[in-house]
C-alpha cells in the first residue's frame, strides 16, 4: 500500500481550504486534514507531526507567523496568503515557499515539489526526483535519469535515459523551480539539461552524451559559457 504524505492546512477561509484540498487531491497520494480554526489545526500538528503544513497568515486573533513559530521541529511549512508584504518574514522563519493567493495548481504542484525535496534533504542528490503528472497519473522521475526537458506550447517533455519520455501539462519556467541550479541549466526558451549529461559545448549548441545535439539560444549564451567553462 502506498504511503500517503501527511499534511494538514489551517485557513479561516473556507473556500481557501476547499482549493488546497482540490489541489492535493489532483496531485495524488497526499492524507491532508483542514483546520479553520488555528488553534485546532495547531493542537493537531503538534501530537500527530505532519509532513508538510499550509499555513495562512492573517486569520482573526491569531497570525501564521506565530502558529509557524510554534511547530514541532523538522515541520516544512508552506505560507498561504493575500499578503505580500509578509514574503520577507516567510523567510526568515524559513518557511519552504510562499503561496500568494490566488495561486493556480501549478505554482501550488511547485511549492508541494519543493517540500518534498526538503523533507528527502537526506538524500543525496542522484535519489531525489521531481513530481509530475502525466495525464491522470501523478509520475516521480529521479532527477538523476534526465537528460533534458523541452518546452512545447503549455507542455513539456521530460526526456530521460534509455529512451523514456515523459509528457506534462506544465510550462518550462515552472518546472525548472524544482530542478537544482547546481545540476541543471537552460541553454534556450525551449530546453533546460542537465549539466552531467554533457559531452561537449560551444557558443552555439550543446552535445549530450547520447549523441543529442541542442541549440544555445543568443540570450543564454554567456550564461551557458560562464557556468561550463
Amino acid at each position: 500500500m502506498e504511503t500517503k504524505i501527511k499534511c494538514v492546512a489551517i485557513d479561516d477561509e473556507p473556500l481557501a481550504l476547499d482549493i488546497i484540498e482540490k489541489f492535493c487531491q489532483r496531485i495524488g497520494g497526499i492524507d491532508l486534514s483542514v483546520f479553520s480554526d488555528p488553534a485546532l489545526g495547531l493542537e493537531v500538528i503538534k501530537k500527530e507531526k505532519p509532513q508538510i503544513v499550509f499555513l495562512d497568515i492573517e486569520m482573526g486573533n491569531i497570525r501564521g507567523l506565530t502558529i509557524a513559530s510554534q511547530l514541532p521541529e523538522g515541520t516544512c511549512f508552506i505560507f498561504t496568503t493575500a499578503y505580500l508584504e509578509y514574503a520577507f518574514d516567510s523567510y526568515e522563519l524559513d518557511a519552504v515557499d510562499y503561496l500568494h493567493k490566488p495561486f493556480a495548481f501549478a505554482r501550488f504542484q511547485t511549492a508541494f515539489s519543493k517540500a518534498l525535496r526538503r523533507i528527502k534533504g537526506n538524500v543525496p542528490d542522484n535519489d531525489s526526483s521531481i513530481l509530475v503528472k502525466e495525464e491522470y497519473n501523478n509520475v516521480h522521475i529521479p532527477l538523476a535519469e534526465i537528460l533534458y526537458i523541452e518546452a512545447m506550447e503549455g507542455y513539456v517533455k521530460i526526456y530521460r535515459e534509455n529512451d523514456a519520455c515523459t509528457v506534462s501539462r506544465v510550462i518550462l519556467k515552472n518546472i525548472g523551480t524544482q530542478l537544482p541550479v547546481k545540476d541543471f541549466i537552460r541553454i534556450h526558451r525551449s530546453f533546460i539539461i542537465q549539466k552531467s549529461k554533457i559531452k561537449s559545448f560551444s557558443k552555439r549548441e550543446v552535445k549530450l552524451k547520447n549523441g543529442k545535439v541542442l541549440p544555445i539560444g543568443r540570450q543564454y549564451s554567456a550564461d551557458v559559457m560562464a557556468q561550463m567553462s
